[in-house]
């Protein structure tokens, strides 16, 4: 039955191959368990809830890419996604978490849209290339630095002249009994920390061992480093060493009904809609998460599947020229945007095919049998429920920094040389670290480009749909700056 259903004679696999590769593929990846709920929870948002929500995001996800795909890919909550979640929509867009889920839900509903109407291959051959690797390094830039400020390894001097609000008041001068919030001009330093706190000094030692794990090639580096840290943190004070498994399941299911469904709640998706200011920033925001998770599936599936096989040339010509859904691709972008709606549902960041299955393809997986392993194997998962509140920050930051770190070879796909493709490019990566904005930094890099080719009058180097969101953009600065 499974080589019938899997065409696995077809795809030169068989079933061990199959199962060794899933069993790869879910050890490679299965820190995000532990590294989505460490994060989101940030926002307020119940860390034993999310830990069970990434699972069954990841579950569904992963399913869909087996059984409808036929491929050997994984999906859970995406590492950038989950950043631009947190620091963009949540603390930099002051949006609510359960409004944020209704974000993600809507992301996933459009990419549906647009994925079964053949509009994505739209917007995939208007956006130039050169900007498509700028994004995807910006993002590696993002989380990168998102990982150094985690793992407490930079501290921020600001001077009394340079804050501009206390508590989101005009600074005057006084003080206040109780600090929020602090917002400072330009002015405000970056300095590398001491390391004499306990948690700053397990951060570095987190960070030491991941790379030596990762240069290594252990298999499982990413999971493996979170465990030997947290375990080197319990003589130090750091790790919290009380477990209560019975409570921790409890809690997990309790905290799940919490946030299961809020997307689509009265204070979701429906309470963002007041003003057309806000319609502009939410569908700004619903872009420019769609358009980093297409060109971070699009981009996983080429790097890993057309070396394997796994995509011919004809399936990557039929993708981007062919109607209906008769490529792999095709198939695999629509699972990806299933389970993204899913994931708002179930109540974490939007999904994404991981690079991590790269490492099942190279044990063998060929097709939907792996994937199906790998969901069977986040199933289980929910076992290590007690894990999630025992685990230090300072364990899972390091993850972040490297992971962004990888994802920066995209820059030497991009032309330094040619200045008309170097500035966009630039402010499109830097604008998204060092504002805190995936959105921002697509936004920069989208006016850069139409600016500069206009006035090296290259207009049909800008597409329409460039033209549209490239207004929608300055629209929304334009907007941001008035109010």
């Amino acid at each position: 039955m499974l080589e019938r259903f899997f065409k696995l004679s077809d795809n030169h696999t068989n079933v061990r191959t199959e199962v060794i590769a899933g069993i790869t593929t879910f050890v490679a990846m299965g820190y995000i368990i532990f590294l989505n709920p460490s994060v989101l929870s940030l926002t307020g948002m119940p860390s034993q809830g999310v830990f069970l929500a990434t699972i069954l995001t990841a579950v569904v996800g992963t399913l869909i890419t087996g059984l409808f795909a036929n491929l050997p890919y994984a999906l859970a909550p995406s590492i950038g996604m989950q950043a631009m979640f947190t620091y963009t929509i949540v603390f930099g867009l002051g949006y609510t978490w359960k409004q944020a889920l209704g974000m993600v839900f809507l992301v996933g509903l459009v990419d549906v849209i647009i994925t079964l109407t053949k509009i994505r291959s739209a917007i995939v051959k208007a956006i130039p290339d050169q900007l498509k690797h700028a994004i995807a390094a910006g993002i590696g830039l993002f989380i990168a630095y998102i990982g150094l400020k985690n793992a407490g390894f930079l501290n921020f001097l600001v001077d009394p002249q340079n804050i501009l609000t206390l508590n989101n008041k005009p600074f005057t001068g006084g003080g206040a009994k109780v600090i929020d919030s602090i917002t400072a001009n330009g002015s405000t330093t970056p300095e590398i920390a001491t390391f004499s706190q306990p948690a700053v000094l397990l951060g570095l030692i987190g960070l030491l061992v991941l790379v030596l794990l990762v240069v290594a090639n252990v298999p499982g580096a990413f999971l493996l480093s979170v465990f030997i840290t947290t375990i080197i943190g319990i003589p130090m004070g750091v790790t919290n060493t009380h477990i209560d498994a019975m409570a921790s399941f409890t809690s997990t299911f309790k905290d799940f009904g919490g946030i299961f469904g809020q997307a689509l709640g009265p204070d979701g998706l429906w309470s963002m809609f007041t003003s057309p200011k806000h319609i502009l920033i939410v569908v700004l925001t619903v872009f420019s998460m769609g358009l980093s998770g297409l060109f971070d599936a699009i981009g996983t599936f080429i790097g890993t599947g057309m070396t394997t096989g796994i995509f011919s040339e004809a399936d990557q010509k039929e993708f981007y020229e062919g109607k209906g859904f008769k490529s792999k691709m095709d198939r695999g972008l629509v699972a990806d945007t299933f389970a993204t709606m899913f994931a708002g549902i179930f109540g974490t960041s939007n999904t994404t095919t991981f690079i991590e299955a790269s490492a099942g393809i190279k044990a063998g997986g060929r097709t939907g049998l792996t994937s199906v392993v790998v969901a069977i194997g986040f199933l289980l998962a929910i076992i290590a429920a007690p894990l999630v509140n025992v685990i230090p920050t300072a364990a899972t930051a390091p993850i972040l920094i490297v992971v962004g770190i990888m994802m920066m070879n995209e820059f030497k796909a991009i032309e330094w040389d040619d200045i008309e493709i170097a500035i966009p490019a630039f402010f499109t990566s830097a604008f998204m670290a060092f504002s805190y904005s995936i959105s921002y930094g697509i936004a920069a890099g989208f006016i850069f480009f139409v600016v500069i080719k206009s006035v090296k009058r290259k207009f049909t180097e800008i597409s329409p749909i460039l033209w549209i969101v490239t207004i929608l953009f300055l629209l929304n600065f334009i907007s941001l700056a008035v109010n």
